[in-house]
């Protein structure tokens, strides 16, 4: 079904700037010709459709009056991992997009899809802005484009041998994210699947590939990942982290789902990493390991499927056999040591030793990164490559460390009328209500700053070297 953005669009394809929006080949060329007036409202570019920057765009549209809002998207449609990173048995997570469609609907609000700042597109109908370009036509600038590539494992194996995928793509894949469809996953000769991480988005996967098939046909999963999956041999999945279940970054929702699948059983873990008192713990710990320690409604003596958690593995190496060479076959684990097995925050070390897993299919989940956007170092905004964030004081406004020559030293100061939330401002960390309320952190930043005169960018000072 159409969403209503893009209902929205078909109706406002008569206005000339919208209209070169949706062809998307002479957009950044009617971007550049255009001008602003002194007395004009303040007008602020989003780049990035996800929660983060719809959230923060409320905010702001909601306390300072006349703003015009532009909202950049690099597909043709938004809502980012709401609409392609939620699994597909989880509608309920997908509501906020009524929320989105109201945001969008309002007059002083513009979507524009198919719009790349600063990466080329990849088709004739996709445009591309250069970041200095679209900056000169704002007074502020919000980056909310969340984390578009994973964390890599950098271990042997991991890019030469087949069967290796990342969760990210798996996730983008049965969502219909166009830049995923082309994932060859083949399932028709695994048995054994080995899910490396300990968050939600590794149980997604693992849920998918242990899910009922007669499910999965009633929600809106694409018809090409219904047939792999329809075709899988997938009887047992290890969930497989570095640490404990302690440490575990899952919450208890997506065990409970797993716990409570037709026919699946769960194998028993190491219970030495959990209070033998989980009295003891914090109520959400306590919660969550009383879920774990219970285990699967389905014993798994009896149940057809499996899986477990297979804590205090690292991933060493990924090997192949000789029967297929090229193909992952098992994966080769250090055995880790936690330094305090129920600290949260304990750190873990390497014993010595070494166990191995057959793999049949292997999905890495440690992660998503996001990355800079081409044309930051050359207008000054900088980027931590380390934590994949952009440099900012915590309340959403970039910032940047400069030279101070009088003292000798070097110090932060803000780069005004820049703005980030999200992932790409914190990491990729957290859930839809969380990035709601640090979205709403940095649209008061933004609010402040422009009702209390400070500085912002404009036509005439779009350098923000200076």
């Amino acid at each position: 079904m159409m969403c209503s953005i893009a209902r929205r669009f078909r109706r406002l394809d008569t206005v000339p700037r919208v209209s070169s929006v949706i062809s998307g080949r002479c957009f950044s060329s009617a971007l550049q010709q255009s001008s602003r007036s002194p007395d004009a409202p303040f007008r602020m570019a989003v780049v990035g459709s996800g929660p983060a920057g719809f959230y923060t765009a409320y905010r702001v549209m909601g306390k300072v009056p006349g703003v015009k809002v532009d909202m950049y998207e690099s597909l043709p449609v938004p809502f980012g991992l709401v609409r392609h990173g939620v699994a597909p048995d989880h509608p309920e997570v997908k509501n906020c997009q009524d929320k989105f469609d109201e945001i969008a609907s309002q007059p002083n609000f513009t979507f524009i899809g198919n719009v790349s700042i600063g990466h080329p597109g990849n088709s004739s109908k996709h445009c591309t802005i250069e970041l200095h370009n679209l900056m000169q036509h704002y007074d502020a600038v919000l980056f909310a484009y969340g984390a578009s590539e994973d964390k890599k494992l950098g271990i042997p194996g991991e890019s030469t041998l087949s069967g290796i995928h990342s969760a990210r793509e798996v996730v983008g894949w049965y969502n219909g994210l166009p830049g995923c469809s082309g994932l060859d996953l083949d399932l028709s000769q695994a048995e054994e699947a080995v899910v490396i991480g300990q968050g939600n988005v590794a149980l997604d996967v693992a849920r998918m590939l242990l899910e009922d098939i007669d499910v999965l046909r009633r929600t809106d999963i694409t018809e090409k990942a219904l047939e792999t999956l329809s075709k899988s041999r997938v009887k047992r999945v290890h969930v497989v982290g570095r640490r404990g279940p302690m440490q575990a970054s899952f919450t208890i929702k997506e065990v409970r789902e797993l716990m409570k699948l037709r026919d699946v059983g769960f194998l028993p873990f190491n219970r030495s990493l959990v209070p033998e008192d989980l009295k003891s713990l914090p109520r959400a710990s306590k919660r969550l390991m009383e879920v774990l320690v219970k285990g699967s409604s389905t014993p798994h003596e009896t149940a057809s499927k499996s899986w477990s958690l297979d804590s205090c593995f690292s991933p060493k190496h990924f090997l192949g056999n000789q029967d297929a060479p090229s193909k992952v076959a098992s994966t080769e684990f250090d055995i880790t040591e936690l330094a305090a097995p129920f600290d949260p925050k304990s750190s873990v070390k390497a014993t010595g030793k070494t166990t191995i897993l057959p793999s049949d299919v292997v999905f890495r989940s440690v992660g998503y990164k996001s990355v800079a956007l081409p044309g930051f170092a050359e207008i000054g905004i900088q980027f931590d490559d380390r934590r994949g964030v952009v440099d900012n004081d915590g309340l959403g406004r970039v910032t940047r460390m400069v030279s101070d020559t009088h003292a000798g030293g070097a110090h932060n100061e803000r780069v005004p009328g820049v703005y980030c939330a999200g992932w790409v401002k914190n990491g990729p960390t957290g859930v839809i209500a969380s990035t709601m309320q640090d979205a709403f952190t940095t649209g008061d930043a933004i609010v402040h700053d422009w009702l209390s005169g400070g500085r912002f960018l404009n036509a005439s000072n779009h350098d923000i070297r200076r």
